[in-house]
């Protein structure tokens, strides 16, 4: 009796799964993918700092330190993880990254070590890297390369609010438990791996048969493929040496923004609030006009075209870099709070309107490896670029770090320019 209860038991599992397998579209997979994404590192993100300064201790340097092993992470497993994702699953990669991400925030919240943080960060950024490039790749070939950049913008925008209900959410726990919120974003992401076993499809991959893998042999030739398809794309060359310069930048900006406003001005005493409130509704705000700004660009922006997407990343882009000049000059703290919001909006409409566009010029079968060396530029970017800065700050101040910010990002125009000028002359000649 017992036992056949059980079995029906597990049978109304099985079909509940496979009913809500049968049911979950890939486009709506991947919105909730991203927000349940969002939901966890907003939990990480809002104490993290504090986490790491006032519970753990970690000096200037083991913060420093913390920082570089990530992105040495992210570096060295960048492009492998890619090609594992274009050899033999899409779904599988996504499903191991949310795992070990998972793994790497519960190790650094429940170690209380500097060791432990840094094994956490280790394994967050192999996870990461399992995940680059793996979730734009299987949407792409889930919906296809003309319905795709829609959804990058959508997700980013319900990505966004997410993340600002979480930082909410995260601060209230934390103010009882600094770790706890950092331990809860971790068992989100497990969590949701397990979901994704249940309910993830993938129709529109073709993996590599068994017996034509050769193991290693036949990764390595599909990296090879990736790299030969970026060199035969000027296009795709001008798209990665414009990451770098992101890269570049974009470490030192992270590292000081919040220091420029906290050290660079006197904060009001508006209702007496203190430092960490200002900071957190400061961030509250951009977040909100970001997904504002991107619900507009998602009914204006025509996401299939290439040339408009180029045009829209090269004017964000060159409005990105006077707002950074403008934010290290400010003279005000009211003015360095609006042009830090309209850097905040800057940034997060150039994300999804440059993974579209990489996704325009990349062949299936070498997608996620592709992607993933833009990953693989970004972090190196921002393991050469962030110590420089963080020098000229130390030497000469907060001010003059972020105008250097400015000034690495600047040569990216003349990757914009020359991508499209090539496009006039080819339309031209046509």
């Amino acid at each position: 009796m017992i036992q056949s209860e059980i079995l029906e038991y597990k049978r109304d599992i099985v079909t509940m799964f496979a009913f809500y397998s049968r049911k979950m579209r890939a486009d709506r997979l991947f919105i909730l993918m991203s927000a349940a994404a969002a939901l966890a590192t907003g939990f990480v993100f809002a104490v993290n700092m504090v986490y790491q300064v006032q519970t753990v201790g970690l000096s200037p340097l083991q913060l420093v330190l913390v920082g570089t092993t990530l992105e040495l992470a992210i570096f060295l497993f960048e492009i492998p993880t890619g090609v594992v994702a274009d050899v033999y699953s899409r779904r599988l990669s996504i499903i191991i990254g949310f795992i070990l991400t998972g793994l790497g925030f519960m190790t650094e919240g429940l170690s209380g070590t500097f060791g432990g943080i840094l094994v956490g960060q280790v394994l967050w950024g192999i996870g990461y890297t399992f995940t680059s490039g793996a979730q734009e790749a299987w949407i792409t070939d889930e919906v296809g390369e003309s319905r795709v950049g829609p959804i990058f913008v959508q997700a980013a925008q319900i990505g966004t609010l997410v993340g600002i209900g979480a930082g909410l959410i995260a601060m209230l726990l934390g103010s009882w438990m600094v770790n706890l919120p950092i331990v809860l974003g971790g068992a989100l992401f497990i969590g949701f791996a397990l979901f994704l076993v249940a309910v993830m499809p993938e129709t529109g991959f073709t993996p590599v048969p068994p017996d034509e893998r050769g193991r290693w042999a036949h990764m390595g030739d599909t990296l090879r493929t990736g790299a030969q398809a970026v060199r035969g794309s000027p296009a795709l060359l001008a798209i990665l040496g414009i990451g770098l310069f992101f890269g570049l930048y974009s470490e030192g900006f992270d590292r000081l923004n919040t220091a420029h406003l906290l050290e660079s001005f006197s904060l009001p005493t508006l209702g007496g609030l203190q430092p960490v409130v200002w900071m957190n509704l400061i961030g509250l705000i951009g977040g909100l006009l970001a997904a504002g700004a991107l619900h507009i660009a998602r009914r204006r922006l025509d996401m299939s075209a290439g040339r408009a997407l180029a045009q829209a990343s090269a004017l964000l882009t060159a409005g990105l870099v006077l707002l950074l000049a403008g934010f290290a000059l400010a003279g005000s703290f009211a003015l360095a709070v609006v042009l830090r919001w309209a850097i905040t909006i800057s940034r997060t409409l150039i994300e999804p309107i440059q993974t579209t566009w990489i996704n325009q010029h990349v062949p299936s079968n070498v997608r996620a490896t592709v992607i993933s060396m833009s990953g693989q530029v970004d972090a190196l970017g921002q393991i050469v670029g962030g110590p420089p800065v963080g020098l000229i700050g130390e030497r000469l101040g907060i001010r003059a770090a972020l105008l250097a910010s400015a000034v690495i990002l600047s040569p990216a125009l003349a990757l914009y320019a020359r991508i499209l000028r090539r496009r006039r002359e080819d339309v031209q000649t046509t």
